[in-house]
C-alpha cells in the first residue's frame, strides 16, 4: 500500500515522538510507514490516542510513493539507507548527523529558515534538521539576531539521557535503583557513572578537546543564523528528559532585556516564562510533554556591551525535534 510519509527508526525515543507528532498533525495511520530493521520490524508502535501501527523492514519498503521519508536513526543508517529513498524521488529529512554539514542539503529549523528560497535550493531533495540543543538556541536567537545581528553565544547545556537513546535511559534507572538498594552500578553506556551526577562529555571527544555536540552548536547554528559563533561546553544530566541551557549572547546593535523579552514572546513556539520569584521560570521537567521551547531569566550582561544571558528549558525529544520535524515533513510533502 502506497504512504505519505515514512518514517525511518520509528521504534526509537526520536522515531517514537515523531509519530505521535504525526498522528497530532491530523495525518492518518493508513499514510504512514513505520520503517526499522529486520530485527525490529513487526512491532506493534501507539500512533495518535488510540490506534496502533506495526513496523516493517526498511530494506523492503518501496519509497516510490512515498512523498516524505524521515530519518530518526543514527548517522551510519543514514549514510547506507537515504541515498535509495532520495533516488524514489520524494523529499527526505534526516535528522540525524550524516546531512548536516553537507553544503549541498539545507539545514532547516521551522519558523527560522524554512523560507521558498532555501527549500528550492535543495536540488537532491534532502534536507536536514539539527540536534536538540541547536533547534532550541536557534528558535530562541532567531528575533534577536533579525533585530540586533547576535555576533557570538557563549552555551552551556544541561542536557537529558533521552537523546542518548532508550539504551541510555535504562542505565539512569537502572544506576538510580542500584544506589538505594546497595547494589553494584553497571556501566556501559557512559564515560562515568550518570545516577546522582553530571558528565562534561556529550558525543565523542575531538582532537581540539571539544565534543562533538559541542562541535554541532558550533558548526550547524551559523548554517541557521548566519554569522553567529558559538563556544559551548555540553554536559549530560541524570534527568530522563528535557533539556535545559544557559546562554549568554552578544550582539553588533544595542540589545537589552526589556527588548529582547518583548521580541521572543512574538516568536511562534517560543514561550517567555520571565518572572523574578522563584515560580517565574520554567525547568525541563516542567517542560515534559509541551511543544515550546521556553525562556526564562532574562538579564542584561553588564561584563560586555550589548549583551544579555538568559535560560531555555524544552522536551529535547518533542519540542525541539518531533514537532518541527513533523510540521517540516508536512510542509515537505506539499511542496513541488
Amino acid at each position: 500500500m502506497a504512504k505519505a510519509f515514512a518514517v525511518v527508526g520509528a521504534s526509537g525515543t526520536v522515531g517514537r515522538e515523531v509519530l505521535q507528532a504525526l498522528a497530532e498533525a491530523g495525518v492518518s495511520v493508513g499514510e504512514v510507514a513505520a520503517l526499522a530493521s529486520d530485527r525490529s520490524a513487526g512491532t506493534g508502535l501507539t500512533f495518535g490516542e488510540d490506534a496502533e501501527i506495526v513496523t516493517t523492514d526498511i530494506a523492503t519498503h518501496d519509497f516510490a510513493a512515498t512523498k516524505a521519508t524521515i530519518f530518526c536513526t543514527a548517522a551510519a543508517v543514514a549514510a547506507a539507507q537515504l541515498p535509495r529513498a532520495a533516488r524514489a524521488g520524494g523529499w527526505v529529512l534526516d535528522t540525524s548527523a550524516h546531512s548536516r554539514l553537507d553544503p549541498a542539503v539545507p539545514l532547516i529549523v521551522p519558523g527560522v529558515n524554512d523560507t521558498p528560497e532555501i527549500l528550492a535550493g535543495a536540488s537532491k531533495r534532502v534536507v536536514a534538521f539539527p540536534s536538540a540543543c541547536v533547534s532550541m538556541l536557534a528558535r530562541a536567537l532567531k528575533p534577536l539576531h533579525d533585530a540586533a545581528g547576535c555576533k557570538r553565544a557563549v552555551v552551556a547545556t544541561y542536557q537529558s539521557v533521552s537523546e542518548a537513546g532508550k539504551d541510555a535511559m535504562d542505565e539512569l534507572f537502572g544506576q538510580t535503583r542500584n544506589v538505594y538498594v546497595n547494589m553494584p552500578l553497571e556501566r556501559a553506556h557512559f564515560v562515568k557513572q550518570i545516577a546522582f551526577n553530571t558528565i562534561p562529555h556529550c558525543g565523542n571527544f575531538l582532537d581540539d578537546g571539544t565534543t562533538t555536540e559541542e562541535a554541532s552548536l558550533a558548526k550547524e547554528t551559523p548554517r541557521l543564523l548566519t554569522g553567529i559563533k558559538v563556544a559551548a561546553t555540553c554536559v549530560r544530566v541524570p534527568t530522563f528528559v528535557g533539556h535545559g541551557m544557559a546562554v549568554t549572547a552578544e550582539f553588533d546593535r544595542p540589545m537589552g532585556t526589556a527588548q529582547a523579552r518583548a521580541m521572543m514572546k512574538r516568536m511562534p513556539g517560543l514561550g517567555v516564562v520571565d518572572h523574578r520569584h522563584e515560580h517565574g521560570i520554567v525547568t525541563p521537567l516542567e517542560t515534559q510533554g509541551e511543544g515550546d521551547v521556553f525562556a526564562s531569566r532574562l538579564r542584561d550582561d553588564p561584563s560586555a556591551p550589548n549583551a544579555i544571558s538568559f535560560w531555555l528549558a524544552a522536551d529535547n525529544l518533542r519540542a525541539a525535534l518531533a514537532e518541527p520535524i513533523a510540521r517540516l515533513a508536512l510542509a515537505l510533502a506539499e511542496a513541488k
